[in-house]
């Protein structure tokens, strides 16, 4: 088993050297073959996780056995969950490209790989050198994606992205020396030494704003947002979904793994905090996304509105905002890259995304038309869809914070609604007849994206109970180390 997690780990980064092997007429194919292969492979660990009861599965290599740095890495419950989701993920990003014209491909694919390597290093990696050296891999291929196939503004907002992001690992970098430092004898950078430190009030409160800063940035989390509307409309459709679907994942979960468990009484003391800023953005970017003209725009402003959900719900600290947000994430990714490749569709056949500017759509693309109002659907929590399991348990988690950090929590699901019918009335519906000369039939790997995503949001929806088994004994754990 332990030799499987170090397959799926491996497999992306040797995928990505491969794509700059291949020629160019073949690359496209290659790069679905081989994604969906690691997909597949990745997902039998879904019945061993189920069958031993969500269990940690680890491997340990000495690394640096001097400065207490080792190649350890795990998955239980959690993590399988977000690796399903990265493996998921990555061939539907590669499909959505097949019908696209892209410069230079070879390296395009062999950067999404790269990126599906340190997301798949940071969800597993159980040391927090190694935790670190993940998380700053993943941000060298998506700046690269931005800056070579984003828009005429790329290099401003790539630089803006970079800076942010590079401050937030630095305090990081700090925090996680300031807990290696604090072991007792040798060193080490051991998550498990770091649960079992015994910090002061005051030092753990340095580490909490030294780490949850980082993750903020990442996730990100009103004040710390700024970087993320200009990003997602600039990266061209494929980045978006990554940084969307997968990346601001890393920033909830480090503070699942590397902040609730590490530094509790420092959670504690901060949490109303934590949860008042992501209030704050709830409502903040729910109304942005009302205003919005550019859909994809909207769709960026609208993903930080359910993140600051997750957020909430993780700052909770109960077990429902924790699986809530364990759920939600996974629904989130499904939904969003769904989100943007509808727009990138629109844009593609018709040359704008602003919701002035389109309407009629439904009148003669049916496909197209129902499969935009399931994924819709799924993102404004109607019951019976993905979204609804996860908000619920989210705003079931608050509650039990705070009822009236519930109340203005659940706004998301209010504005959600005004945002999302009121675009796709703008984009769908009116009595403008457009030809198929200029919004084109959908191909084949269009299609069968949109049926993916349909199907999983439906799905999951409707049978969300073994995905939340999955979880469960990995989140009671977690609670446990939390409160002992």
């Amino acid at each position: 088993m332990s030799k499987d997690l170090l397959y799926i780990l491996i497999a992306p980064l040797i995928a990505s050297f491969l794509c700059l092997l291949i020629g160019k007429d073949g690359v496209k194919k290659f790069a679905l073959a081989i994604s969906s292969l690691i997909f597949l492979f990745s997902s039998h660990i879904f019945f061993e996780i189920g069958k031993h009861g969500g269990s940690v599965y680890q491997m340990t290599y000495p690394w640096i056995p001097s400065l207490g740095i080792s190649f350890k890495i795990g998955m239980d419950g959690i993590s399988f969950l977000l690796v399903i989701l990265t493996t998921f993920l990555v061939p539907l990003i590669i499909l959505s490209s097949f019908n696209r014209e892209i410069k230079t491909e070879k390296s395009f694919y062999a950067l999404i790989f790269l990126m599906q390597f340190a997301l798949i290093g940071v969800f597993t990696a159980l040391d927090g050198f190694l935790f670190y050296i993940f998380w700053e891999l993943a941000l060298i291929p998506i700046w690269f994606i931005c800056l070579m196939w984003g828009g005429k503004d790329s290099k401003r907002i790539t630089l803006k992205f970079f800076i942010y992001t590079l401050a937030g690992s630095l305090l990081m970098l700090v925090g996680l020396i300031y807990l290696f430092l604090q072991t007792p004898g040798e060193h080490t950078f051991d998550i498990e030494a770091f649960y079992n430190l015994q910090l002061t009030s005051s030092q753990q409160s340095f580490v909490f704003w030294m780490m949850f800063a980082a993750f903020a940035i990442k996730m990100p989390v009103f004040p710390l947002h700024t970087w993320q509307p200009d990003t997602y409309t600039d990266a061209p459709t494929q980045g978006t979904m990554l940084l969307s679907g997968i990346m601001l994942k890393m920033g909830v979960y480090g503070v699942i793994r590397w902040l609730l468990p590490v530094v509790p009484n420092g959670v504690s003391e901060w949490m109303g905090v934590a949860i008042a800023l992501s209030v704050i953005g709830i409502v903040y970017a729910s109304c942005m996304a009302i205003v919005q003209k550019d859909y994809k725009r909207l769709i960026a402003y609208s993903s930080i509105a359910h993140v600051g959900l997750i957020s909430a719900g993780v700052f909770a600290n109960n077990e429902a905002g924790l699986q809530g947000a364990i759920f939600q994430m996974l629904s989130h990714g499904v939904n969003v890259v769904g989100l943007f490749f509808i727009a990138d569709i629109i844009f593609n056949r018709l040359g704008t995304r602003n919701t002035d500017e389109l309407g009629g759509i439904a009148n003669n693309q049916r496909f197209f038309t129902i499969t935009f109002v399931i994924i819709m659907l799924g993102s404004v929590a109607l019951p019976l869809t993905n979204g609804f399991v996860g908000e619920f348990l989210l705003l079931n988690g608050v509650f039990a914070y705070s009822g009236y950090a519930a109340l203005f929590a659940g706004l998301t699901v209010i504005l959600g609604a005004v945002y999302m019918l009121r675009s796709y009335k703008a984009i769908m519906l009116g009595d403008k007849i457009i030809s198929n000369e200029k919004f084109a039939p959908l191909a084949a790997s269009e299609k069968a994206v949109l049926i993916i995503v349909c199907a999983v949001v439906i799905i999951t929806g409707v049978l969300s109970q073994p995905l939340l088994e999955i979880s469960e004994p990995a989140v009671k754990n977690l609670i446990s180390v939390i409160n002992r």
